[in-house]
């Protein structure tokens, strides 16, 4: 039996826990999965080392899963574009079921092998992009069918699983296990196992966007102000970084259409925002490399 079915011998008896110590007891279980994190983070290291090249060669990120992996990567997908500014085709997301498989769960499309192929295949994958392939067994046929398509056009595979030895690990070129062990509520892979799967994911993406450059220092530089709450952040941001008063930092973003990296570069060269641009694209999007002599 997989590990991620098999029932945990610890809290036994969790349906007579007073609250307090139900809480806890959950709550110190869901740690154990940052320390699947943790354990594999040579592999995670190896997936952005891997996918780096070809996300700059043009390539796009792909998430594919069932059930709560699969709305875990629609989650990541998403969160991309407000926070790091990637553009919106460039990260997709294949979930067993359809889209509506996010809000309601489809039964037995998880199972549909052949149907994991052809959604990768009809969005003409190819030798650039990256497919991340998610299954806290590492058994599920739509993802195996999926990493098979992906592995046939010649894209790179980053399978991750929470189960060892299995074959979305084995067959993906790299292969990622967050080994969480049983759950706490027998077989409920939404819990310590999806928390796993989060963390990993949150980590290989922000790890590739900062090697992208869409942060400057710790400081998320090339957001989306789309809103009140994040033109209010992109000031804060470019007053951070810069050390310039609230007023001008606010008269250089609304020059350069709330676009941080524009604003600090200007601000910092003493430049105007067309040279500041024109500095970030001989710079490849690098704050740093921009603000160089």
């Amino acid at each position: 039996m997989l590990k991620t079915e098999t029932p945990s011998t610890a809290h036994t008896e969790l349906d007579l826990y007073a609250l307090p110590d139900l809480i806890d007891a959950l709550v110190d279980d869901q740690a154990r999965a940052a320390a699947a994190v943790r354990a594999a983070a040579p592999e995670l290291a190896l997936a952005v080392e891997a996918a780096l090249p070809r996300i700059q060669a043009g390539g796009r990120l792909f998430y594919v899963g069932a059930g709560t992996s699969g709305r875990l990567g629609v989650l990541d997908s998403v969160e991309l574009h407000p926070t790091f500014s990637w553009p919106r085709e460039r990260a997709l997301a294949l979930i067993a079921g359809g889209e509506g498989a996010m809000f309601v769960a489809v039964e037995g499309a998880e199972d549909d092998y052949p149907r994991g192929a052809d959604d990768l295949h009809g969005h003409a994958v190819g030798p650039d992009d990256v497919v991340l392939l998610i299954a806290a067994s590492g058994t599920t046929p739509y993802v195996l069918g999926a990493l098979q398509a992906a592995q046939a056009a010649g894209a790179l595979t980053i399978g991750i699983a929470n189960n060892p030895g299995t074959p979305v690990v084995g067959l993906a070129e790299i292969g990622i296990t967050l080994d969480t062990g049983p759950e706490m509520v027998s077989g409920s892979t939404r819990l310590k196992a999806g928390s796993a799967q989060k963390i990993a994911l949150n980590t290989f993406s922000t790890a590739l966007m900062v090697r992208l450059h869409k942060v400057y220092g710790n400081l998320m530089v090339d957001l989306r102000a789309t809103n009140r709450k994040l033109v209010k952040r992109a000031l804060a941001l470019t007053v951070h970084a810069t050390g310039a008063g609230e007023a001008r930092a606010a008269d250089v973003l609304q020059a350069c259409d709330q676009q941080v990296k524009v604003a600090i570069v200007a601000l910092r060269a003493g430049v105007d925002v067309a040279t500041a641009q024109a500095r970030l694209q001989a710079a490849h999007g690098s704050v740093r490399a921009a603000l160089k002599p």
